[in-house]
């Protein structure tokens, strides 16, 4: 796995407008090479910020959203456009206006749909999905993504890969239902670390001095299943995007703010 690189930014706001024009710089140059692009994309506050900022980015017409193939790395189990899923925040923040191909979107399943309430089923059923649209070339059963994002939460959580909790313990799987989530909803799908090192490049980012205590930890030597952030790494790229705040508490051998 790639070791960790790290990229500040003053602000939150900067950190958003800054990732989304790296992030179609990517996708522009995936889909120059291989002809389509395939990205991870995650929920919450910096994940949202970040989407939110691609709509408004002059150069997203750069990226022919026809040819691109989105997945999630995490999804909370609740009926379909319910506003707390991932898929329905990501809709109304960006790809409800820009030319998605709806049959390359590929939300996880929910609550009320095909599998019901049984959230294993639905997990099992994104692990097929995920090994059908795997290559000859790709590591495992699932695809090589160019870039699956990942917010880190306060407790150093990634996805709904949570501290201590069985499912970041799994080392076969690729997608797990998550069961008792310390933060609602309880009930959750989502990638374990062996489909997430599959990725190309793994971006994780983490914003607000909320996330200062997480980053310092899993960018410190802590184990994975204490701080699953710690684990989440690439397989060319392990990029930690961070504002100042997120920043405030790594030890000064790994960033030291500029002083006036």
């Amino acid at each position: 796995m790639s070791t960790p690189q790290l990229a500040v930014h003053r602000d939150k706001e900067l950190m958003a407008h800054t990732t989304a024009a790296r992030l179609i710089t990517k996708i522009v140059d995936a889909q120059a090479a291989r002809g389509s692009a395939s990205v991870v994309l995650t929920g919450g506050r910096n994940g949202n910020g970040l989407l939110a900022a691609l709509a408004e980015a002059p150069a997203r017409d750069a990226v022919d959203w026809s040819r691109i193939d989105l997945w999630w790395g995490d999804e909370r189990f609740l009926p379909e456009g319910d506003p707390e899923r991932n898929v329905t925040q990501a809709r109304a923040a960006l790809l409800d206006s820009v030319g998605v191909n709806p049959e390359r979107v590929h939300a996880m399943a929910a609550s009320d749909g095909p599998y019901g309430s049984d959230v294993e089923a639905a997990a099992a059923a994104y692990a097929a999905e995920l090994a059908a649209a795997a290559g000859p070339g790709d590591h495992g059963d699932v695809p090589s993504f160019d870039v699956l994002m990942l917010g880190v939460g306060p407790d150093a959580h990634v996805a709904s890969l949570f501290p201590e909790l069985p499912a970041v313990r799994e080392s076969v799987r690729t997608v797990v239902g998550v069961h008792g989530a310390p933060k609602p909803p309880p009930v959750r799908l989502s990638l374990t670390l062996p489909a997430i090192r599959a990725a190309r490049e793994v971006w994780l980012l983490a914003a607000g001095e909320d996330k200062a205590g997480a980053a310092a930890l899993a960018l410190s030597g802590a184990g994975e299943v204490q701080a699953p952030a710690a684990g989440a790494r690439g397989r060319n790229r392990t990029l930690w995007l961070l504002d100042a705040a997120a920043a405030s508490h790594l030890p000064p051998q790994l960033y030291a703010p500029a002083t006036a």
